[in-house]
């Protein structure tokens, strides 16, 4: 992970604990999630139907799609429930101090 470049996008007091942050980087919405095992990126598109996941609930580590309820792991961006099948796009993301910064190339 040493070798990311990894990009200042957030402050911890823009996102309290339980709740999400979006975030552009470039052309491509972010969701910050402060869940209580840290903060974890994650795409802000559903895979299912392309609903805007910022608009969804975050229970602990569990993102609900607004739409039709699909539930992502935010930690990894798998799929824990349908009807959605495929993950969301996870990014790394680590926090020095109160600043978050996300790696977003491959």
């Amino acid at each position: 992970m040493s070798d990311r470049e990894f990009k200042r996008v957030a402050s911890l007091a823009d996102i309290p604990r339980g709740q999400t942050y979006c975030i552009t980087a470039g052309d491509v919405e972010i969701l910050l999630c402060h869940a209580a095992e840290g903060v974890f990126a994650v795409a802000n598109l559903c895979t299912h139907a392309a609903a805007r996941m910022s608009e969804g609930k975050l229970r602990g580590c569990r993102i609900l799609c607004p739409l039709h309820g699909a539930a992502f792991d935010v930690r990894s961006g798998a799929v824990l429930s349908r009807p959605a099948r495929e993950a969301l796009r996870s990014y790394p993301v680590k926090v020095e101090g109160d600043d978050i910064y996300i790696a977003l190339a491959e």
